[in-house]
């Protein structure tokens, strides 16, 4: 095993050498692959506590332990809690749109990692870790789902337990992009379904996406998933939309 690990050093000096680290962000060298400058860490809008109990929404002020925001208490989710990494805002708006639309496949195991920190407590009591999917005409054209690729990641970090086929997206919805809040729930209302129940009755599952917005896409999928019998779901993006209060 020793001499695996040196072996292992040494390729990874030789490729280092040949290709340097680069930050994620901004493309400055780097210490180790998969990582930020500073710079760009401390230009990103990370989320910490103080956030809602519920959907994770941070809070300017500390309202207190298990407080709910307003949204939260008027209509409550359908998940039962949701964790970002950071605010759907430049320079992490730019990763994001990098990772789907880029081919920057080889930022999932960073995602992951951010993710496993952000969502600590939602990782630990998931037994299952499913991703969103995509439709297949859309899987086609893109080459993979972002979503499926993080769940996979998150899943080897954490060693729980990853289920890439546990949903279905049975119908093509046209892009939520320019939708409302209620447009977007009508949109994706029945386009969702578990292709199997028996490996969901009584599971607790932890739902991986890369942007939260208005939770419409993400509360259809905890609306079959809890229909299917599973005990709960929880939610955990890389990133949040944060609208002002």
């Amino acid at each position: 095993m020793g001499a695996w690990n040196a072996l292992r050093r040494a390729g990874r000096l030789a490729l280092d050498a040949l290709l340097p680290p680069q930050c994620l962000c901004c493309g400055e060298l780097v210490g180790e692959p998969g990582v930020l400058c500073p710079g760009c860490w401390d230009s990103i809008d990370f989320i910490t506590p103080p956030l809602c109990a519920c959907c994770g929404a941070p809070f300017e002020l500390d309202p207190g332990p298990d407080a709910l925001c307003g949204g939260c208490v008027r209509e409550p989710p359908r998940f039962a809690r949701a964790r970002a990494v950071f605010v759907y805002a430049d320079p992490g708006k730019g990763l994001i749109l990098r990772f789907k639309h880029a081919d920057r496949t080889d930022m999932a195991p960073a995602f992951a990692r951010w993710m496993a920190r952000a969502g600590a407590d939602l990782v630990a009591e998931a037994d299952l870790i499913a991703p969103v999917p995509l439709h297949w005409t859309r899987l086609l054209r893109r080459r993979f789902n972002q979503a499926a690729l993080l769940a996979n990641a998150l899943a080897q970090l954490s060693g729980r337990t990853a289920a890439p086929g546990l949903l279905i997206r049975r119908r093509r919805t046209p892009s939520q992009g320019n939708l409302g809040r209620d447009a977007r729930g009508r949109n994706v209302r029945g386009a969702f379904a578990v292709r199997d129940p028996a490996p969901v009755a009584g599971r607790r599952i932890l739902l991986i996406d890369d942007v939260l917005t208005t939770g419409a896409t993400l509360g259809e999928c905890s609306r079959v998933l809890l229909k299917a019998g599973a005990a709960a779901v929880d939610v955990l993006t890389i990133a949040r939309v944060v609208r002002p209060s």
